[in-house]
């Protein structure tokens, strides 16, 4: 799984925060309380996102409502999986990230691997 370009990330982010699903209208709502920006840049956007499979999309009347694939913390976790296994010793690589984690990201980790043990059977 890639990474989104700059205006994608945005984009994404807007949509996910909208519940996963919009219009490009919507989306241009979203976007032009922060900057100034067309309608066909954001529909060309959703509709290159559409064409690499994060979005899906269904008629709404004149437009499309789009939906997103995956939702943002599958995405992330996916973006660390890819992260993890660049590199050939992503035992090192798990080392360094954990050892940058805070106390409370720690503890975070910990309840989810506590979870997750007792979860799967054995």
């Amino acid at each position: 799984m890639r990474g989104f370009g700059e205006l994608e990330a945005v984009v994404m982010d807007r949509l996910w925060a909208m519940g996963g699903s919009g219009t490009v209208r919507d989306v241009l709502e979203q976007l032009q309380q922060d900057r100034t920006i067309a309608y066909t840049t954001v529909l060309s956007t959703m509709d290159n996102l559409y064409r690499k499979g994060h979005l899906t999309r269904a008629r709404e009347g004149k437009a499309h409502r789009f939906q997103t694939v995956v939702s943002h913390s599958e995405h992330t976790a996916a973006l660390m999986h890819q992260a993890l296994n660049t590199d050939s010793d992503s035992e090192a690589v798990l080392t360094h990230f954990v050892g940058e984690m805070t106390d409370d990201e720690l503890a975070r980790l910990q309840q989810v691997l506590r979870r997750r043990s007792s979860e799967t059977p054995r």
